[in-house]
């Protein structure tokens, strides 16, 4: 993970009555709020590939059942999160990077994320065994941003190595990106939970790259000093259940 700014220690006084400020109104709206409509608002940050598919598979179920809860999505890189976090800028981040452990931060669910290089069914690659990324690194490439996420983490271990992809194209939306696998003879690097539907029906097929093993993390994370209103529990027991685990 980049560094992100410390804090003073005058600075996290500050932000440590900030987030008690913030604790007494959220306690206050709850209390004259109706106890039977959870109410509340909560700016949540994360990853483009992890804020498309929450949102496509299960915010119009979150609403059903708690209309009265305001969400914000917003995307960001690691860093950006965590000092959004710092000062109280975002409520709750889901995270896919390295395994990250800070004593400010509580992490409320996690789980190792599978990634593989995918590419379409026509590619040259396609059911090959025992691959290397030498063998394929020469090929064109649609890759996330670099410095995001699980794109550094692919970056650190090829420069490891003194192997660079220099991708065609740089996006970050990985819809768009795998619209143009199906279409296109180009290899990408991406989460398993936003290919794994493609996979399943024969659109994309994983490449059997047997020497980049990759160590990827969706870490479910809210500030240690976050009051959790009643709104902000629900959304994270949401969460929790429907975006960690195994999957129909």
């Amino acid at each position: 993970m980049s560094a992100s700014i410390s804090l003073t220690d005058r600075g996290r006084q500050l932000l440590a009555y900030a987030h008690e400020i913030t604790a007494l109104t959220d306690a206050f709206m709850q209390r004259i709020s109706s106890p039977e409509v959870p109410a509340g608002y909560i700016h949540f940050v994360t990853p483009d590939s992890v804020c498309e598919d929450m949102l496509l598979r299960n915010y119009a179920d979150f609403h059903r059942h708690y209309p009265g809860i305001d969400l914000k999505f917003t995307n960001a890189d690691t860093a950006v999160m965590f000092d959004m976090l710092d000062r109280n800028e975002a409520d709750a981040v889901i995270t896919l990077d390295n395994h990250i452990y800070r004593k400010e931060y509580v992490i409320a669910k996690e789980e190792a994320a599978g990634v593989h290089f995918v590419a379409n069914p026509r590619s040259r690659f396609a059911g090959k065994k025992g691959l290397s990324i030498r063998d394929i690194a020469d090929a064109p490439f649609i890759l996330t941003e670099k410095g995001m996420g699980y794109r550094r983490v692919l970056d650190k271990e090829l420069a490891r190595r003194s192997i660079e992809i220099t991708p065609i194209l740089e996006v970050g939306r990985t819809d768009i990106i795998i619209r143009l696998l199906e279409e296109n003879d180009c290899i990408s690097y991406l989460p398993d939970f936003t290919t794994e539907k493609q996979v399943r029906e024969g659109m994309l097929v994983y490449l059997d790259v047997v020497d980049v093993k990759t160590e990827i993390w969706k870490q479910l994370i809210h500030h240690r000093d976050k009051w959790l209103s009643n709104a902000m529990q629900l959304f994270l027991s949401y969460v929790k259940e429907h975006e960690f685990g195994e999957r129909a």
